[in-house]
């Protein structure tokens, strides 16, 4: 799909129109919700993918990760299929060696964090886990809060640290220096009184004046009662982390008009790339389609550039649901209904 972006953007040339190559590897009734870079560098020079399986709805198992071999693009095969409990794998990260999931596993309560070692991708080990005390139902565990409220989201590494949003439970920062026994640094969040569930902690690569940075998106989606801030919509949050003990939110960012009245679900933020490549951040915003954020000064971040799709009849609005940014600068965008945008800016 040829697009352009906001105010500062051309269309791809017609010679750049992307070719489908293959199709086909979703299973019947699970959703192919997040797929990694293709890694094409890895040990053997051979490239691997991994795929998320999750159940929807009322189906149940199946679910877990499919590990492609995909060297030859057009034709994918399957090396292994590492099966899980209950709905399955929602989001995961890959670092070519291990990866970094959030599976539901018997006798939890909600998904954990788990790291696999994918050396040899035919058989997949399990090197560490963990999980917020009181997800370990089977282990006499009583959680705090209310049905699968608290539960891992989405693990992404930086360094020896994991950095995993946790639903309702916030953020977690985890120690993964020993990877078979992951420690926790800190937690922190902000639900309540905000009553979105969190999507992403997704740490900055570099320092920007002196001091480290994450970007945290929370979904707009699943709103706490009580609703303490009905006349808002989800947003983002730059978080000054260079204490990783004590991390402290010093700013944030809304789509203009959004904040003062009350929105459907999925009119606000969803989530960040989770590759952070410089300081104009791509951001998938539901509604409001894919926002350049720039974070050059963290105190005061500013949209660059907007692109909104046309909504996928008979849809009135867009649901831009997840960005990802390549080393060319190519972004690409995934609406939930409407399929795939390539953006270019200029």
């Amino acid at each position: 799909m040829l697009a352009r972006l906001g105010r500062a953007s051309k269309a791809l040339q017609e010679s750049d129109e992307p070719q489908i190559v293959m199709e086909g590897l979703s299973k019947e009734f699970l959703e192919i919700h997040a797929l990694t870079d293709v890694n094409l560098t890895i040990r053997r020079g051979d490239g691997l993918m991994l795929v998320n399986r999750e159940s929807m709805g009322k189906a149940r198992g199946g679910g877990g990760l499919g590990i492609y071999d995909v060297s030859n693009p057009s034709n994918p095969r399957e090396i292994s299929h590492w099966l899980c409990d209950g709905s399955g794998v929602h989001r995961f990260t890959f670092d070519g060696r291990f990866a970094y999931i959030s599976p539901e596993v018997e006798g939890y309560l909600g998904n954990i964090v788990m790291i696999l070692d994918l050396e040899r991708p035919e058989r997949p080990k399990e090197v560490g886990r963990w999980w917020m005390p009181g997800q370990w139902t089977a282990g006499g565990e009583t959680p705090s809060w209310e049905r699968r409220q608290h539960r891992c989201h989405h693990p992404i590494r930086h360094g020896n640290r994991l950095y995993v949003s946790y639903w309702h439970g916030g953020i977690v920062v985890l120690d993964i220096e020993d990877m078979a026994s992951p420690k926790l640094v800190s937690r922190f969040g902000w639900s309540p009184p905000y009553p979105w569930p969190t999507h992403s902690a997704v740490p900055v690569p570099f320092s920007i004046f002196g001091r480290q940075w994450m970007l945290c998106a929370d979904e707009d989606v699943d709103r706490q009662l009580p609703d303490l801030a009905p006349e808002m919509s989800a947003f983002l949050r730059i978080v000054d982390v260079t204490d990783e003990i004590n991390p402290v939110s010093i700013s944030s960012f809304q789509v203009g008009r959004l904040h003062g009245r009350r929105h459907p679900m999925m009119t606000g933020c969803h989530q960040p790339v989770e590759i952070v490549r410089g300081t104009q951040i791509p951001v998938a915003w539901f509604a409001q389609g894919v926002r350049i954020i720039d974070i050059a000064d963290p105190l005061s971040p500013k949209e660059a550039a907007f692109f909104i799709p046309d909504p996928a009849a008979p849809n009135a609005r867009v649901s831009s649901n997840d960005v990802f940014e390549d080393d060319r600068g190519l972004i690409y965008l995934i609406d939930r209904v409407g399929g795939l945008s390539i953006l270019e800016r200029t």
